[in-house]
């Protein structure tokens, strides 16, 4: 069972929206046994959208676009479904009165001709009723093959499928299930991880793929099953699982159902009932807005210092003056004390530090681009590390927060 899904819309191929459209309906349809087989962005233009319909009826059974329903006159998506179809709009009674109810209820001015004329749909639709928005979805059938037309608004189009496109396409067609199963691995590279697994991944069975997902310093191992026997799916995939999992112990952090790193040590430290401060120079804010972007950051994450110029580190944060002259500000004995005057600062029970030259020039400190030290500090001891992480500005900070999260989960794992 395959998907196209086509999104519409000049701000998406010059970069003014990003299409967050597509990844969402892309996992929702994975969810109900749907492969994704092409995605398509185009342009508001009627021979592009039937040249793209055509080449989609072609490669899939479900066609899926978003986009150009809107009342303005750039919004042609609906005329050329006609085109399409050989078809005609005609006005939906339905439609009409939920824009009336919208219009009288929330937004409260005069209706115009152009927002009354969104209730026009081709004749050969099924009308699936926007309840959040004054665009219908459309769903028009051709042979074992359907369409379905929704408008790009990310809000709108989440109901429309939650509500209306997935249980329809349950009903109409027998569909596979398909299993994702997904490892985190912190402080390993792509190639470093294949050569490990390699002999484990050249004998997976042919309906298990394994997808390598790099991000700076992490890597994501998604096994991927389908089949229709569900049972017999999880438990090869549950199989495989147990045998990697002894192969990579070292670097494997959790999976990802469970949440990423920040997630697994915002637990963790619950739990226990430990607290974290933050003391940030290199990485300007990262870690502390990576902690408290979760809900609940507050029973454990106590606060943080950005310390980016130097003097700042010795009037705010307490760092010796004479230890930042000795080592340079970029150094491990500067970090180990960051972390030690954080963790009393706001009396947590760990604290991580970051300074480091992110370039692209070299600052206070005359240590080379992309050199950056890690500390964190417990009521026991105070650790750090140093990394070169090339010369690369965003690199050298992503992956710097990415290391800081996995020398933190080593500290709070092993007590």
């Amino acid at each position: 069972m395959q998907a196209e899904i086509i999104t519409i819309g000049d701000e998406i191929l010059i970069g003014q929206i990003v299409d967050t459209n597509s990844a969402y309906i892309g996992k929702a349809l994975n969810s109900i046994g749907v492969s994704v087989y092409q995605i398509t962005s185009i342009q508001d233009d009627k021979e592009h959208i039937l040249k793209a319909m055509a080449e989609a009826e072609a490669n899939a059974d479900i066609v899926i676009l978003t986009g150009g329903l809107g009342p303005t006159k750039d919004d042609i998506t609906k005329h050329t479904i006609c085109n399409y179809f050989n078809d005609v709009l005609v006005r939906n009674t339905a439609v009409t009165k939920n824009i009336e109810r919208l219009w009288r209820d929330y937004i409260k001015k005069p209706i115009q001709q152009v927002n009354l004329d969104q209730a026009l749909v081709p004749s050969k639709a099924k009308v699936l009723m926007n309840m959040v928005g004054s665009a219908p979805g459309m769903w028009i059938e051709k042979g074992e093959k359907v369409f379905i037309s929704m408008p790009g608004v990310p809000f709108e189009m989440k109901a429309l499928m939650e509500q209306e496109v997935l249980p329809r396409l349950k009903v109409k067609y027998k569909r596979p299930f398909i299993k994702h199963k997904t490892l985190l691995t912190y402080g390993i590279g792509e190639s470093a991880l294949a050569a490990i697994i390699e002999d484990w991944e050249d004998n997976l069975p042919n309906y298990v793929k394994l997808a390598y997902l790099p991000n700076l310093g992490k890597v994501r191992l998604r096994l991927s099953g389908k089949g229709f026997d569900e049972q017999a799916l999880d438990i090869e995939i549950e199989k495989q699982v147990q045998a990697v999992l002894p192969l990579i112990k070292e670097v494997f952090t959790g999976f990802e159902e469970d949440g990423d790193l920040e997630v697994l040590i915002a637990k963790k430290l619950i739990e226990h009932k430990k607290t974290l401060s933050v003391a940030e120079s290199c990485t300007g804010g990262k870690l502390a807005e990576i902690f408290t972007q979760h809900a609940g950051a507050s029973s454990y994450f106590k606060g943080g210092l950005i310390t980016y110029a130097t003097q700042i580190k010795i009037d705010v944060l307490g760092v010796e003056e004479a230890l930042i002259n000795k080592y340079s500000v970029v150094s491990a004995q500067v970090a180990e004390a960051m972390a030690k005057q954080c963790r009393i600062l706001y009396a947590s029970d760990y604290a991580i530090a970051t300074t480091g030259n992110a370039g692209p020039t070299k600052g206070d400190a005359n240590t080379e681009i992309g050199t950056v030290y890690i500390a964190i500090a417990s009521k026991k001891h105070a650790i750090s590390q140093k990394l070169n992480l090339g010369n690369n500005r965003t690199r050298v900070i992503n992956k710097a927060v990415n290391k800081a999260l996995e020398l933190l989960q080593k500290e709070i794992f092993k007590n």
